[in-house]
């Protein structure tokens, strides 16, 4: 088999791997082989090609890899996801909504939701999402719309 297929056998390995662990080194590592492969290609010898596999895999390394992961991380602490990104956010309610059952529209989704107090919202009311509470919405009163 050609060197410059087990290059790109060992990028792939690399990368798939990458896609497991998730921290930007094996895909630096798929890289660095793609640069063994590319010495392959042009005709270099077993020695060039670790070296040049060693070489850009440093460089990658080095150079990308804490680029691409402050990238990644970017406001990532304080970023609200998922549910939570509905807290605070208006709705109106569908099916009326009480201290234990009802449902709300929120943009194009449909959510159970119950009341915070011993509130009733009849349909067609704005509420506004207090929390999340597994897959229901805690509601209660808006006072302004968003």
């Amino acid at each position: 088999m050609a060197a410059w297929v087990l290059w790109l056998v060992a990028a792939g390995l690399f990368t798939a791997g990458e896609i497991v662990s998730l921290d930007l080194v094996l895909l630096m590592f798929a890289g660095g082989a793609l640069g063994g492969m590319t010495v392959a290609l042009a005709g270099g010898g077993v020695p060039f090609q670790l070296v040049a596999f060693l070489a850009v895999s440093a460089f990658l390394v080095a150079s990308v890899r804490p680029v691409a992961k402050a990238h990644l991380e970017r406001g990532t602490p304080k970023q609200i996801d998922g549910v939570q990104a509905l807290v605070g956010r208006t709705a109106v309610v569908t099916r009326e909504v009480g201290r234990s059952s009802g449902r709300i529209q929120v943009g194009a989704d449909e959510w159970t939701a119950r009341s915070e107090f011993d509130d009733t919202f009849d349909v067609g009311t704005r509420v506004r999402i207090l929390q999340v509470d597994g897959a229901t919405a805690v509601v209660g009163e808006a006072f302004g719309g968003d």
